[in-house]
């Protein structure tokens, strides 16, 4: 089968990797003249363990499974990482039964290693904590991101895919037994391909107007939350991941390491309108007061702007989160046809677990 996958951020390459292993012939068109420069480019790089997803959600299920995967392929594979943990701190007795919730969410969602302790034993592990109980994750991680999307490219080339740059698709139009794709840049033409999976992230809602016949009722909105980060500027202190209790909106201003030990906080979520990446240093000045519940001792004047991300969310604040939602033939009706909207956190996490979701979706329609 033919398969043209659109987007080779690391999601599109782990679903291009899938297809070129199962033996398709696959491209991926890709807008930009590189992997991974949309929201693949922009984000934490953290492994994330699952327990904040409802139970049965594609998140949950897909974080987990993901997760296990995503350890074997970096063993398998050297792509550096390292499974560091994570603490989520309780500073008040109301924040301690939230811990308590996701601790239970976790066991419900099958997240392996999770422990409640006592701001006692937190301290011990972590001494700059300022918490009254903590939850440990075991399983969670962190990731050179880019090194990861190599590995992906690298099996999906061995397989016989091929990535096509400055290659925006521009029109999708369903043909007898295919799709007929009409794509834009230097080499500007059209394709016919068997089936197409549309995972071109902050463009995902654009391409499925794009697609005739594509009922415009099944595109879901497209909210732009874009997180900034700030470094900071001294010697690292923690050597886990310090996450405070979630907030409305996401998961609170947290501490993120990479795999240098540098220390990075954020994000904040800030709602946008139109997609930019300026991180503003006065919003440093609403850091340190959240930082400060769980780590008293950060210094004024430590923070640095360091970078920012935008997710594509479908819904707007002060609704509830919405899942992925990953489009079929099942869904929509239309043969050989993936629509992936929505996959912001942990998409990295469940990049290859997503794959399989995918190539499951189409085998009715190949068949």
């Amino acid at each position: 089968m033919q398969i043209l996958v659109i987007g080779a951020g690391v999601v599109g390459l782990a679903i291009t990797r899938a297809a070129a292993m199962a033996g398709h012939d696959v491209i991926v068109a890709e807008a930009a003249s590189g992997i991974g420069t949309g929201v693949s480019s922009r984000n934490s790089e953290v492994i994330h363990a699952g327990m904040y997803y409802p139970s049965g959600s594609l998140r949950a299920k897909h974080c987990v499974r993901g997760n296990r995967m995503l350890y074997e392929f970096c063993e398998s594979h050297g792509v550096p990482h390292r499974k560091c943990g994570k603490l989520i701190v309780a500073t008040s007795d109301a924040e301690r039964a939230k811990v308590e919730t996701l601790h239970a969410q976790g066991q419900k969602n099958g997240v392996e290693g999770l422990e409640l302790i006592g701001g006692n034993a937190a301290r011990a592990l972590e001494p700059e904590l300022s918490c009254i109980a903590a939850l440990t994750s075991p399983e969670t991680g962190i990731i050179d991101g880019h090194s990861f999307m190599l590995a992906l490219q690298g099996d999906l080339e061995n397989s016989g895919g091929v990535i096509a740059f400055e290659t925006p698709v521009e029109r999708l139009t369903p043909k007898a037994g295919g799709w007929e794709v009409r794509f834009g840049g230097r080499e500007a033409g059209n394709m016919q391909a068997d089936a197409v999976i549309n995972s071109a992230g902050l463009g995902a809602q654009g391409l499925a107007r794009k697609t005739d016949g594509y009922p415009e009722q099944r595109v879901p909105p497209l909210v732009l939350a874009k997180g900034n980060y700030f470094s900071y500027a001294g010697r690292p202190v923690f050597s886990r991941l310090i996450y405070p209790t979630p907030v409305d909106g996401g998961l609170g201003v947290h501490v993120t390491l990479d795999l240098a030990g540098r220390m990075r906080f954020g994000p904040d979520v800030e709602w946008i309108e139109a997609e930019h990446y300026e991180v503003d240093p006065r919003r440093a000045d609403s850091f340190y007061a959240r930082i400060r519940s769980y780590w008293p001792a950060l210094a004024d004047g430590t923070l640095v702007p360091d970078y920012s991300g935008i997710r594509p969310k479908l819904t707007a604040p002060g609704q509830p989160a919405a899942d992925f939602m990953i489009e079929g033939p099942a869904q929509h009706g239309m043969a050989g046809l993936v629509h992936l909207f929505g996959i912001e956190s942990p998409g990295l996490t469940s990049a290859l677990s997503i794959a399989q979701d995918v190539m499951g979706r189409l085998r009715p329609a190949s068949s």
